[in-house]
């Protein structure tokens, strides 16, 4: 990158005239008129060498060599160096954009590193909401920007299949989905031998999570309303403890039916894993970790039989590992589940994308992981994220209820966009659905993206669903556009003229390519989305203000060229931006 040219360029020109070279940040000035990059060292030399920071930055100025591609440097107050980068280079990047295409953007900085992301790992009793969107759009992003600089992404999730809960949602099915509850017993013998006799999804006509989503509401109602239910319910989560064979039926019967609409979710998202790690194959071991830390004197037993751990050293308050009762608690799990991680995948680092309401519990998970020998709290990093919501949901609440569903979500900008849509000519009927709803699910992705990951938002579809302003379908239109363009277009395209004369709406789309690359970096170095999404969205504006005051396809020979070179590389950086952030690039719209 020229980045790193002109960052070593000046280290060498501080070296010669300081003790030692401070650390110093390379960045792009707010104004554009004041050069490509720019650079405070001197005022940081300032109070070593006991000169102005303005006679300081002369000095570098004068002993840098410039790298090529960089025009000229200037000096200004109260003490910057600015860079310039020349055209020539400017025009050579989009020689090198069209010559590596998709991977423009990409880089081995991780080459050799492999690191583990957990994210979205939503309980198997009901239908996904808000929270495990965000959640699934924020981690995916996270991961594709790691595997673009370069790292082995291994993306997993914890599927979270017994106890009380799941024990709740056998119960609602066995009680409130019989066909009739006059002579069907709430039975699990009798469901066994008469399984007809009660509903399925196909049957009421719905999705088959919000078949059960409403049997565990029902269920988990019963449990308050009845002690003897509850005891029923406990009573479950005892029998399948001890493995007992129509219990077991019963659990894989009712968990089919959420595994199955929660996949048709995940896959209207793009959504990846490599690994799913089921609760029911490792929660017993999570005891013998305890055990482990008792013998070691990590953990001391409290007088009522409680197993408590020591974490004064992290400056962390304490927390039971084992109940009064001798049961287990969701950390006793999570310890286990840590150590099967690094045994089986051998990431170098783990992450977990997790709402910030765990964001103690994930340090006191990372405390006692050191201190059993499990891995170096610092190589174990909790990605939290803000709250979603919807602007104006109380309007919506007829349609949605109090529960926001991401299918709901999607399927309703999605109605917004066939509207938006209905005087727009396609192949075929197929093909407008499929753009509807490429265009719907990039609406909500982007909406989430485009602000910082710890920012709370509230998807609006007035402005999300705009092709006008920071949003999905902006973006997507701006791409279709370039290709409308392209398609317009006839012959090939010819190498640029380095005679030609650029004016400044050419110029200020051609100083924003070559970020691309190194917003790449800096976004997935910060788990920070939102950067790539602004650069596409800054990008987008100064092609469209390019596009709306210049003709591209014009009688002279050496500018249309040019316009469809720069036309051919925005639409290509667009597209690689956009597969980063999980968003489709549809060529019609």
């Amino acid at each position: 990158m020229i980045e790193q040219k002109i960052r070593q360029a000046v280290e060498q020109a501080v070296a010669s005239i300081a003790p030692e070279v401070p650390a110093f940040t390379l960045e792009h000035p707010k104004e554009e008129s004041h050069g490509d990059y720019a650079v405070n060292i001197a005022m940081q030399l300032a109070s070593v060498l006991r000169r102005s920071p303005v006679q300081i930055a002369q000095e570098i100025a004068e002993k840098i060599k410039l790298p090529a591609g960089v025009a000229s440097v200037e000096v200004v107050q109260p003490g910057f160096i600015n860079f310039w980068l020349d055209q020539p280079w400017l025009l050579q990047n989009i020689d090198q954009i069209e010559l590596v295409g998709t991977k423009y953007g990409s880089s081995d900085w991780g080459k050799g590193k492999t690191w583990l992301i957990e994210h979205t790992s939503p309980n198997p009793n009901k239908a996904m909401h808000l929270g495990h969107l965000r959640n699934n759009v924020t981690g995916m992003a996270i991961a594709n920007l790691w595997e673009a600089i370069g790292i082995t992404v291994i993306r997993d999730a914890v599927d979270n299949n017994r106890g009380i809960s799941i024990a709740k949602l056998m119960w609602g099915f066995l009680k409130f989905a019989r066909k009739d509850e006059k002579t069907t017993p709430p039975d699990i013998a009798h469901w066994s031998a008469h399984p007809d006799q009660w509903h399925t999804p196909e049957s009421l006509h719905t999705r088959p999570d919000r078949f059960m989503d409403r049997l565990y509401t029902l269920a988990a109602e019963d449990c308050k309303a009845d002690p003897e239910v509850d005891q029923k319910v406990r009573q479950m989560v005892v029998d399948w403890e001890a493995k007992d064979e129509t219990t077991w039926k019963l659990w894989k019967h009712v968990l089919d039916y959420v595994y199955t609409g929660q996949n048709m979710t995940f896959a209207r998202l793009g959504n990846k894993w490599d690994k799913v790690w089921h609760e029911h194959e490792h929660y017993q071991k999570g005891k013998d970790y305890v055990e482990e830390g008792l013998k070691k004197g990590i953990f001391r037993r409290l007088e009522s039989g409680a197993i408590l751990t020591d974490l004064e050293k992290y400056k962390l308050p304490d927390t039971v590992v084992i109940k009064s009762d001798g049961t287990s608690l969701y950390i006793t799990q999570d310890l286990a589940l840590t150590d099967l991680k690094q045994k089986v995948l051998h990431p170098d680092k783990t992450f977990w994308v997790i709402g910030p309401e765990q964001s103690l519990a994930m340090k006191q998970v990372f405390a006692v992981s050191e201190q059993l020998g499990i891995g170096k709290r610092e190589d174990f990093v909790h990605i939290a994220f803000g709250y979603m919501s919807i602007k104006g949901q109380g309007k919506m609440s007829s349609r949605l209820g109090n529960v926001i569903y991401i299918d709901d979500l999607i399927d309703t900008a999605k109605e917004v966009v066939v509207e938006q849509m209905k005087e727009r000519a396609f192949a075929s009927p197929e093909e407008k659905e499929r753009v509807a709803e490429e265009i719907a699910v990039g609406s909500v992705k982007y909406s989430i993206l485009k602000v910082g990951r710890m920012t709370d938002t509230a998807f609006d579809f007035a402005t999300s669903l705009s092709v006008e302003g920071d949003s999905g379908p902006y973006l997507q239109y701006t791409y279709a556009r370039s290709q409308s363009v392209l398609a317009k277009a006839q012959g090939e395209l010819s190498p640029i003229s380095a005679e030609i004369k650029l004016n400044s709406a050419e110029l200020a789309v051609l100083r924003w390519l070559y970020r691309y690359p190194e917003t790449v970096q800096a976004a997935a170095m910060q788990f920070a989305p939102n950067c790539l999404a602004n650069y596409l969205y800054e990008l987008a504006q100064r092609f469209n203000t390019f596009y709306n005051s210049n003709q591209i396809l014009v009688d002279d020979a050496d500018t249309q060229n040019f316009r469809l070179h720069l036309t051919t590389v925005v639409a290509q950086i667009l597209e690689n931006g956009l597969h980063v952030l999980g968003i489709a690039t549809p060529k019609k719209m």
